[in-house]
């Protein structure tokens, strides 16, 4: 006579789909079901649960709680929180010990917090690129195999081939100034082999 709570982030559906978690197992698990979303879902949380926290820190620790600025809540609202609410509340824990006055400002906020912000910024520029682009760098080939395929070209495997190992290869030797060795390691290739298509595929580079 037992009862089984189990919590877990992953898709159970897509992994019974392929085959990947037991399906009797699935469906004993799956009786009464709940689904918290997480903390970056629901960013109108944040500040009664930075609030929330930092009381109960300032109570636990004895010392007056702490406030936090406008605009470092706007920032945490921005924040993703991989380690969800556990990670909010050790953040929040933190800033009861460390920041330096009771009014908590961005830059009281943890380095690595800030960098993750600046980081998901950045990434959203690239997904914005690619949007502008039409979609992703698979989409946009798909497409440019098909046109290729209305010329019939008897070669076109080969074409498509160098076309891909020039652009991978020039881009790495770019990256490394030149340096042949740094690229092949960086592509997971050995240095004969990109000599060998550094000469076949008349790529210029200085070692």
């Amino acid at each position: 006579n037992v009862r089984i709570i189990a919590a877990t982030h992953q898709n159970l559906e897509a992994m019974v789909r392929e085959n990947r978690f037991r399906e009797d197992l699935y469906h004993r698990l799956n009786v009464i079901r709940l689904r918290l979303p997480p903390l970056r879902e629901r960013p109108e949380d944040i500040p009664l649960l930075v609030n929330h926290f930092l009381q109960k820190s300032a109570e636990n620790l004895g010392v007056e709680p702490k406030i936090m600025s406008e605009e470092a809540m706007e920032f945490l609202k921005r924040f993703p929180f991989p380690g969800n609410v556990r990670q909010l509340e050790n953040l929040c824990n933190w800033l009861v010990v460390m920041a330096p006055s009771q009014h908590i400002r961005v830059t009281d906020l943890p380095e690595e917090i800030r960098r993750g912000e600046a980081e998901k910024i950045h990434k959203n520029s690239e997904v914005s690129s690619e949007e502008t682009l039409g979609g992703s760098w698979e989409e946009l080939l798909k497409a440019e195999v098909k046109e290729m395929l209305k010329s019939q070209s008897p070669d076109l495997m080969k074409q498509l081939s160098d076309t891909f190992e020039s652009i991978v290869i020039g881009t790495a030797l770019e990256y490394t100034h030149g340096r042949r060795v740094d690229a092949a390691t960086r592509l997971g290739v050995g240095r004969n082999t990109i000599t060998r298509k550094i000469a076949e595929l008349k790529l210029e580079s200085e070692d």
